[in-house]
């Protein structure tokens, strides 16, 4: 469930996403889960749906899919009022097991950014630059909380 500052920072984050990166950009795109243990992630059903995720460079297609079964290289969600950022971190270990390779959690809160990648400590960023090494990616953190 989004709200004002998750709509703003969702928006903010798709634009920085397309001009500092390579990689197509989607929002609330549906995942598919088949791939996961159900009895390891009870919690998850059928999909999953991101606020963001991104893909290395593609367009648009002749069929429309409406789940994907493959994975992005990038996963970001947004803490909003009804959605808090433990549940969201939950989901993370669903999107780690279907390979997705790097998740970020976005505080507007906060004005932070904590990066998880698999079998890592998790990095925090409040100032300067988010910064992945993973996707090759570095965005300013003010410009994500504008």
């Amino acid at each position: 469930m989004g709200s004002y500052n998750h709509a703003l920072v969702q928006g903010n984050l798709v634009y920085l996403l397309r001009i500092h990166s390579q990689l197509t950009i989607f929002t609330e795109l549906s995942l598919a889960t088949s791939g996961l243990d159900k009895i390891q992630f009870p919690y998850v059903q059928d999909e999953l749906i991101p606020d963001i995720c991104a893909y290395p460079c593609s367009s648009l297609i002749d069929l429309d899919i409406l789940v994907m079964d493959e994975m992005p290289d990038l996963i970001l969600e947004v803490v909003s009022p009804l959605e808090g950022a433990h549940e969201l971190v939950q989901k993370f270990q669903a999107y780690f097991a279907l390979g997705i390779h790097s998740c970020w959690l976005v505080d507007p809160t906060i004005a932070a950014v904590r990066v998880y990648h698999q079998g890592e400590s998790p990095v925090t960023f409040s100032a300067g630059d988010v910064v992945d090494d993973v996707v090759n990616l570095k965005i300013p953190v003010a410009e994500i909380f504008e």
